[in-house]
């Protein structure tokens, strides 16, 4: 029994060494017995002492870390900008196309108007007076409608 409380002290100052020990990369542990038999580790060995290095050697430095980080940042930066250029650009498409979804609505609207022979339909003419359209007018116009409306690419309605 007073062997196993000597023991819990001694373990938890071990642990307690790796762990302070593990967070140095650049550092070897080294083990070695001491003059009272005790095991030590530590990243220091005492001259003439017979130690052995325990773990394995840290990994080489990456001499291009810093330009592979740049890189990878800069195409980070890319792809976010490209991001927001594509939804800008998807954005302006949907607009576009509500826009054009209401100018065809708006030209068959008139169209439709335009084709009623019970209503009667006016134009200014250059004087600013009211002119009633004729059968003709209201055929050239439709004409001029539908030419807008394909140009356009209206879908059929």
């Amino acid at each position: 029994m007073v062997r196993a409380r000597l023991r819990f002290p001694a373990l938890a100052a071990l642990a307690a060494l790796v762990a302070i020990a593990a967070p140095a990369a650049h550092a070897t542990l080294y083990k070695w017995v001491d003059a009272n038999g005790r095991t030590v580790y530590s990243d220091q060995v005492p001259p003439g002492v017979k130690a052995e290095p325990v773990g394995a050697a840290p990994a080489p430095a990456n001499p291009n870390a810093a330009r592979d980080l740049a890189n990878q940042d800069a195409e980070l930066r890319k792809r976010q900008l490209d991001r927001a250029e594509d939804a800008k650009k998807a954005e302006k498409s949907r607009a576009d196309n509500a826009k054009l979804g209401v100018l065809c609505q708006q030209a068959r609207a008139q169209i439709v108007s335009l084709r009623a022979d019970q209503m009667v339909i006016y134009r200014l003419n250059d004087k600013g007076e009211r002119v009633v359209m004729d059968d003709a007018a209201r055929r050239a116009e439709i004409g001029r409608v539908e030419l807008m409306m394909r140009e356009r690419n209206c879908p059929p309605g």
